[in-house]
């Protein structure tokens, strides 16, 4: 068989259509690596968020199941959206957080930032998601002012705040004799303090601020607002790429047409604080005979097995859920017990709505907490302590212990501790702090309530089975049922007494 050869000029036709088809490919690969990704693909191939935010009581703060808060809670769903992980760094300075955003170093701020026409020079700010408005707060015991004229000649406080100062200022070009003095190193519960002490007369401060902590604040009464509504915001870098500015864009108006938004602004700012009315008080003794008994077997059986007592266990239940078996939160709580996703996990419930499994993973929870509080702190204030912990988290226990000591107190009682917890509401305090800001007013609520059920509680079992011996005994059956009437009579008063004292937080 002949093999015929190709002539030359054919073979190196060839060869050159192979090198400029290989340099091609090459040059292709090349040109599609070069091709920088956007903001958007960096993040998702990254699979961080990078935020800078500040520790506080409207941004972002540890709770007793991890971190919360009104725009951690926003950016966390944004993050959860993307599909990556967030990663949060405390910046309590505003210039250095913006320029920090200006340079890229993050990939935006979420801490509470009013969209400012002069901040808009070095970033750009999204939709706004709130408004919040400048108010005039004082001390109830003086005649309410009605408008900035009023305030002439009488000095008024504001945080050491640039917009605070800012609008001072521009109303004072319209009242001269208009005087007020920044308070330096404080924020804006501070200064409702002081109101409410009586120790100033008037001071501005932010609608969140008051929404936040005004029954907290009796005396610190609203009087008027000193601006117009402002756009809360989140700031991004100015920039051609405005993928990642985009995202959030579409996230910030799907949360708003869910309905997702309201219910988180209304999570953090419309709590509702009122005295338990006798109506309460009668709704919850109505609990004790109608939903209580069907948990008490199970109450009992996760009591012995950690060595609790059950009547607190049933108080730790109807502080968190009123006895509901399917209670929920929007914040991801759920159950009898109220148990957090990771709590559950970890005390091996694997349904939160079982009722047995629920009570067993918060009895196993507590006595983790008692198991691990310091051997110094013993009896009645190792226990509140634990309830205190049960509420927020062993860490912010120890942050308030830590201060109490430092503020010549006895860490290891919970009368001292619960004196110094709510100051870790105060920047002064949770900046010092290792777990940060936290809610302190709560756990000291917690306890009081918890305890308060707990007696009610036992009190009324031990009627319940006086009642069920008297019964059994025949010979002395009329004699029993008229000592139970009464018995049953000073229930009711008993139980409204008691009740009268807890707040519903």
């Amino acid at each position: 068989m002949e093999i015929r050869k190709p002539p030359v000029l054919v073979i190196k036709s060839i060869l050159t259509s192979l090198v400029i088809g290989s340099l091609l490919i090459t040059s292709s690969a090349l040109l599609v690596r070069s091709t920088t990704p956007t903001q958007l693909e960096k993040v998702l191939q990254t699979g961080e968020l990078h935020v800078l935010s500040s520790n506080g009581p409207t941004t972002y703060y540890e709770g007793s199941n991890g971190f919360t808060g009104f725009e951690y809670s926003l950016v966390k769903g944004f993050a959860d959206s993307l599909g990556v992980k967030l990663v949060i760094e405390d910046q309590a300075d505003i210039d250095q957080m913006l320029d920090g955003v200006a340079r890229q170093d993050f990939h935006l701020a979420a801490a509470g930032l009013t969209a400012l026409e002069n901040r808009a020079n070095q970033v750009t700010f999204s939709t706004p998601f709130m408004q919040i408005t400048q108010q005039l707060i004082f001390n109830s015991r003086l005649k309410q002012p009605t408008s900035v004229k009023d305030l002439q000649n009488k000095e008024v406080l504001v945080v050491a705040s640039a917009s605070h100062s800012e609008r001072f200022k521009a109303l004072q070009a319209q009242f001269p004799d208009l005087q007020w003095r920044a308070v330096i190193n404080a924020e804006m519960i501070d200064l409702l303090e002081m109101i409410n002490k009586g120790e100033a007369d008037y001071a501005v401060i932010d609608s969140t601020a008051y929404d936040l902590n005004r029954y907290s604040y009796p005396k610190a009464q609203l009087a008027f607002d000193v601006s117009d509504p402002q756009p809360l915001a989140w700031a991004f870098p100015s920039s051609r790429d405005s993928s990642l500015f985009d995202a959030a864009q579409k996230y910030l108006g799907s949360i708003k047409a869910d309905g997702t938004l309201a219910k988180v602004t209304e999570e953090f700012f419309d709590r509702h604080i009122e005295e338990v009315t006798t109506g309460e008080a009668m709704a919850f003794t109505y609990q004790l005979e109608q939903r209580l008994p069907q948990w008490i077997d199970y109450m009992k059986s996760a009591a012995a097995e950690f060595n609790l007592d059950w009547h607190l266990l049933a108080a730790i239940g109807y502080q968190e859920s009123h006895w509901q078996a399917d209670a929920r939160s929007h914040t991801g709580v759920r159950g009898l017990m109220m148990l957090t996703k990771n709590t559950a996990k970890a005390m091996g419930v694997v349904d939160r709505e079982d009722p047995r499994e629920s009570i067993y993973g918060g009895a196993k929870y507590l006595s983790i907490v008692l198991e691990r509080l310091p051997k110094r702190i013993q009896g009645e204030d190792r226990l509140n302590m634990a309830l205190a912990a049960y509420n927020q988290g062993l860490g912010h226990v120890e942050d308030a212990r830590v201060l109490t000591e430092r503020m010549g107190g006895n860490p290891s009682k919970w009368e001292d501790v619960r004196k110094y917890m709510p100051l870790l509401a105060k920047q002064q305090y949770y900046s010092q702090a290792k777990h940060g800001y936290m809610r302190g007013w709560e756990p000291v609520g917690f306890v009081d309530n918890v305890r308060n059920y707990h007696k009610i509680i036992a009190w009324h079992q031990q009627q319940q089975e006086f009642r069920l011996a008297t019964t059994n005994s025949g010979n002395r059956l009329s004699a029993n049922i008229r000592q139970t009437s009464d018995t049953k009579t000073g229930t009711g008063n008993a139980a409204q007494d008691a009740l009268s004292r807890i707040s519903v937080l």
